[in-house]
C-alpha cells in the first residue's frame, strides 16, 4: 500500500474515532479493551478495499461491534476468576478528553459508571443493541445491519435490556451537582468518622461496590445496606488514616474523587443518587484500571 493511502486509511479512522472509542467503551467498559479494538479495526481498514466502502463511518462502526461482542463473549469465562466485585475503568472526560464534550444526556448516561455496571447483566446482543440505540440514536434497521439481525429482532432485544434496566436505572437520578454535594458530604462525615451523619445521607438499601481486582486491599463482596457502608468507609477513611488527600475529578461524566494514600495506592470513588440520598457507591483501586486517571 503506498505511503498516500495509508494516510488516507488513517485520516478516515482518525476522524471517526471519537465515536469509535465511545461505543467500543461502552460496550466493554474497559478502556485498554477498547484501545486494542480500535487497533484490530485499524488493521482490517487498512487491508479492505476501500473504494468499495461507501460509508467508512457504518462499516468500521461494524467492524468495532463484532470485534468488541467477540471479547465480551470470550471474557465471561474470565470473569469467574475475577477477584471480587467487577467495575468499569474509570476514565476522565470532559471536553480535553476523547470522550467529550458529551452533548447529550444519553451520551452521558451511557458513559456512567453505574450504567456500564448494569449493562453487564445484558447478554451480548442486548447490550450492543441498547448502547447503538440509546447512546448514538442509530434506528433498529442500521442496528440490525451491523448485527445481521432484523429490525424488529433488534427492537425487541432493546425492549428487553431496558426492562431489566429499569428498575435500577430510578435509583441513580441525581445531576451532577447533588452528586458532586454528596460526594464531598460522604466524605467528610467518613473522615470525621460520623457515623449518624453517614446513615443520613446513605439510602437504607444502599450498595457499595470496591473493585480491587486482588491486586490491592478491598472488600471482596458487594456491601449493602446503610449501616455496613457507614461502618466501612468509616474505618478506611475515619481520622486513624491520616494524610488520605482527595481530589475532585469528572469521570465517566460524573463528579469524583481521587483518593491518594500515603503509601502511593490510589482510589477512585463515585456515586448514584435520588431522593436526596446515596444509592449506590462505586471504589476502584485495581491500579491496572487506573492508568487513564491523572494525578
Amino acid at each position: 500500500m503506498s505511503t498516500i493511502g495509508t494516510a488516507q486509511a488513517a485520516g478516515a479512522l482518525t476522524a471517526h474515532r471519537p465515536m469509535l472509542l465511545g461505543l467500543a467503551y461502552r460496550l466493554l467498559g474497559s478502556l485498554h479493551d477498547a484501545e486494542d479494538v480500535l487497533q484490530e479495526a485499524y488493521l482490517r481498514w487498512l487491508d479492505v478495499d476501500r473504494e468499495s466502502v461507501a460509508e467508512p463511518r457504518r462499516y468500521l462502526a461494524r467492524v468495532v461491534t463484532r470485534l468488541a461482542l467477540d471479547r465480551l463473549r470470550a471474557r465471561q469465562a474470565a470473569r469467574e476468576t475475577y477477584v471480587g466485585p467487577w467495575l468499569p475503568e474509570p476514565v476522565p472526560t470532559g471536553a480535553a478528553t476523547p470522550f467529550g464534550p458529551l452533548d447529550t444526556v444519553e451520551l452521558r448516561e451511557t458513559l456512567s459508571t453505574a450504567l456500564l455496571h448494569l449493562l453487564e447483566r445484558l447478554t451480548p446482543p442486548e447490550r450492543a443493541v441498547y448502547v447503538l440505540h440509546t447512546a448514538f440514536a442509530l434506528p433498529y434497521a442500521e442496528i440490525g445491519d451491523l448485527l445481521d439481525r432484523s429490525a424488529a429482532d433488534c427492537r425487541q432485544l432493546h425492549h428487553r435490556a431496558a426492562a431489566r434496566l429499569a428498575d435500577d436505572k430510578r435509583r441513580f437520578t441525581a445531576g451532577p451537582a447533588e452528586q458532586r454535594r454528596l460526594l464531598d458530604a460522604f466524605l467528610a462525615a467518613a473522615r470525621d468518622g460520623d457515623l449518624a451523619r453517614l446513615t443520613e445521607l446513605v439510602a437504607a438499601d444502599a450498595t457499595a461496590w470496591s473493585d480491587g481486582g486482588g491486586r490491592v486491599r478491598a472488600a471482596r463482596n458487594p456491601i449493602h445496606g446503610v449501616d455496613r457502608i457507614a461502618r466501612f468507609f468509616a474505618g478506611i477513611h475515619g481520622r486513624r488514616r491520616p494524610g488520605v488527600t482527595a481530589t475532585p475529578v469528572e469521570l465517566n461524566g460524573a463528579p469524583a474523587l481521587l483518593l491518594r494514600w500515603p503509601s502511593g495506592v490510589r482510589y477512585t470513588l463515585g456515586l448514584t443518587a435520588a431522593d436526596g440520598r446515596i444509592t449506590g457507591l462505586y471504589l476502584t483501586a485495581n491500579p491496572d484500571k487506573l492508568a487513564a486517571v491523572p494525578g
